[in-house]
């Protein structure tokens, strides 16, 4: 019995050594584009239906602009990586998410001091190593003790 269509894509996502984050994200818009068609095989399917799907996340769906180009790389992964197929002479026209004006908040120093003061144990080092290093959650969840310069 032959593998179905996402574990070939989730073998060759680990071939190419993606992240994990990386796969369950491609293997979600993926699935999500042979659904949104009726379980029709992606082998049937191709520019067209690709816009239809990006349009639909775009329009009825309201997804930012950076989540609409995930599930493109997701379904230009499936089309390239696996079927073999160049989508670049293809020219896909979706209709493109707005952008939306995001306007970042920033604490000022006294506001930082007083968030770690008011956080104990553990979970302050994990706040002062965030702050102070700039890391993400991911990246202060996976550090190791080997990934620190004691001197």
């Amino acid at each position: 019995m032959g593998k179905k269509l996402l574990e070939i894509v989730r073998d060759k996502i680990r071939v190419k050594h993606y992240s994990i984050s990386t796969e369950r994200t491609y293997l979600f818009w993926i699935k999500s584009y042979i659904l949104y068609h009726n379980k029709r095989h992606p082998k049937d399917m191709g520019k067209i239906e690709i816009e239809q799907f990006l349009t639909h996340l775009a329009v009825e769906k309201t997804v930012s602009p950076a989540t609409q180009n995930q599930a493109f790389n997701a379904i230009l992964f499936l089309y390239t990586q696996i079927f073999g197929v160049c989508l670049k002479d293809e020219n896909i026209q979706a209709l493109r998410a707005k952008e939306k004006k995001h306007i970042p908040v920033v604490l000022d120093k006294n506001e930082v001091k007083m968030i770690i003061a008011n956080v104990s144990g553990i979970y302050q080092v994990m706040l002062k190593l965030m702050y102070g290093c700039g890391l993400r959650m991911s990246e202060l969840l996976n550090l190791r003790v080997k990934d620190i310069d004691f001197s």
